[in-house]
């Protein structure tokens, strides 16, 4: 009797593993997701940004989930642009000089299930970066805002179409 028991625990342990998702993702009944490439019309142009965040969603997704990665014909489809990135002074000095920036970035988002067009949206997603007003934002420095940004940019746009936060 203990053995039925212990044999019953175990299997109701391991098909409620099969069901709960450590990511919050809920991908229903896709297979395969696209992400087009996010164009930057933003009205500053930094070089590669737009291929970088491209594919930042793109990694995010196939590392979050068990989708397959398509260049067309996907379940969930990614699309959209950069439409700004823009740098302002944030704090001031008693000399009234910058001596803090920030960096903002916002991308418009239009997320497409087709298996289930009430998920649907077009959304616009933005983050910042603050940095010293002394500091360069170029190669590295620039690098390291633009991770930073793009990490929690792609989270929210994760949770906004998968999780449903």
């Amino acid at each position: 009797m203990k053995r039925i028991l212990f044999l019953l625990t175990i299997t109701c342990i391991i098909q409620g593993c099969g069901i709960y998702s450590f990511t919050g993702g809920d991908t229903g009944d896709a297979k395969s997701f696209q992400v087009n490439f996010f164009q930057n019309n933003a009205p500053i142009i930094e070089p590669g940004i737009d291929r970088n965040f491209t594919l930042a969603l793109q990694d995010l997704i196939q590392n979050q989930t068990n989708l397959e990665l398509t260049n067309s014909n996907g379940d969930l489809i990614y699309e959209g642009e950069i439409t700004n990135f823009a740098i302002a002074p944030m704090s001031a000095t008693a000399s009234q000089t910058a001596a803090q920036n920030r960096l903002t970035v916002t991308i418009n988002v239009r997320f497409t299930n087709r298996l289930k067009e009430d998920d649907d949206f077009e959304k616009r997603f933005s983050f910042y970066y603050d940095y010293s007003a002394t500091q360069q934002l170029t190669g590295a420095s620039l690098d390291t805002a633009m991770e930073d940004i793009y990490e929690r940019i792609t989270q929210d746009i994760f949770n906004a179409s998968l999780a449903k936060w």
